[in-house]
């Protein structure tokens, strides 16, 4: 693809960060397919949820940022499938856990969302 979409991908997953870390989920919102996937990968916590259940765990949680957790976030891997369909590897420290995501974008109104986040985690050693 384009240098504009590589740099719209980017502002997006950054957006995404950001929302993780504040555990806001009007920014989380943003980024996110109304449709969205979610789904936890790790051996014997895993999940499926939809956006709405998922929005409703963040807006439960105390915020990584209030709980003074370092940021520690990166975006390792950024593919284009086509003119409409991305991947993003990412990976983030936060909450004790250290995480890995897979996330599937597709163009939604003209803009890059967020449809599939699949990760999985384990706990960050001490």
């Amino acid at each position: 693809m384009n240098s504009a979409d590589h740099a719209q991908v980017v502002a997006l997953i950054e957006r995404y960060f950001e929302g993780l870390y504040h555990a806001d989920s009007s920014v989380l919102r943003q980024v996110f397919h109304p449709n969205l996937a979610y789904v936890c990968a790790t051996e014997g916590d895993e999940l499926y949820l939809d956006l709405d259940t998922y929005m409703s765990r963040v807006d439960g949680r105390v915020p990584p940022a209030k709980r003074g957790d370092p940021r520690d976030e990166a975006i390792l891997e950024i593919a284009f499938g086509s003119q409409s369909l991305a991947k993003v590897t990412a990976r983030m420290s936060m909450m004790g856990r250290d995480y890995l995501d897979y996330l599937t974008l597709i163009r939604h109104g003209g803009e890059w969302r967020i449809v599939t986040k699949a990760f999985t985690y384990i706990p960050r050693r001490t």
